[in-house]
């Protein structure tokens, strides 16, 4: 138990938690969200630099011993007899709402030789921790809606998939830009034509805005549970505001 936050967590599972919890309410409000004053998101519909490149076998292939010789792992990626080719990209998971997981592995039948009932689904929420990377081997045609269903396949996480985005960074002139990637796109050729420079082009797996998702697709407990967690972080933001405000009169006043 948080003795700023009051969350609390099993106790085999608090190594997994990660919660900003450095201080009391008010504490370290300059220094959060940095980066994100940094990022400026560009429409899905907006073709980045390396959606317009085409390449043909040659090309492929070339591009494909260059990248090779530029990585200091064994990631490689190896071109298939069909001109396919197979990959690894790395994904950040930048999540800020608490993802929801089974509550149990396996659920206990109801009696024996019958199979589990398909209505009963426990689960429970938690952060992931921050910074949390995954690599994920994909083929040159694997689409970005798919690499998000690995993703949560991969956490175990039973979220609706329409509740996250993948998105491509990239860093340029002391900026940060982000591109909420559209659900055909394919990563690992996004991965091949930027290079396996980070800073040029990597992959952030986020929460998808909330003006784009479909709500019909969610039942009435994870509405109500969205709900809650909006208050929660409105009255997070009124709170911070007030106390950016008091500060601000508080120096005046002093000045005065």
């Amino acid at each position: 138990l948080s003795p700023d936050c009051s969350f609390t967590c099993h106790y085999r599972c608090r190594a997994l938690v990660w919660l900003d919890c450095s201080g009391p309410p008010g504490a370290g409000d300059e220094d959060n969200g940095n980066e994100q004053v940094l990022e400026k998101d560009t429409n899905v519909d907006e073709p980045s630099e390396w959606e317009k490149t085409e390449l043909d076998q040659a090309q492929v292939e070339q591009r494909i011993k260059e990248y090779n010789s530029q990585i200091n792992s064994n990631l490689f990626m190896s071109l298939n007899k069909d001109g396919s080719y197979t990959g690894f990209i790395k994904v950040q998971l930048k999540l800020v709402r608490p993802v929801s997981v089974p509550a149990t592995k396996r659920a206990p039948s109801l009696q024996a030789g019958r199979p589990h009932p398909q209505g009963v689904k426990r689960r429970t929420s938690f952060y992931l921790p921050k910074g949390t990377v995954k690599h994920l081997h994909i083929l040159s045609h694997t689409r970005a809606s798919e690499v998000i269903d690995a993703l949560l396949r991969k956490f175990t996480v039973i979220d609706n998939p329409r509740k996250f985005a993948l998105f491509e960074r990239s860093e340029k002139d002391e900026q940060v830009y982000l591109r909420k990637l559209g659900d055909d796109e394919q990563p690992l050729r996004l991965r091949l034509l930027a290079g396996p420079s980070e800073k040029v082009l990597s992959f952030v797996l986020k929460e998808n805005e909330t003006g784009e998702v479909n709500w019909d697709a969610f039942t009435l407990p994870e509405l109500h549970n969205f709900l809650l967690i909006l208050q929660r972080e409105e009255e997070e933001h009124v709170r911070r505001l007030r106390h950016r405000y008091a500060r601000c009169r508080q120096k005046m006043q002093e000045a005065l």
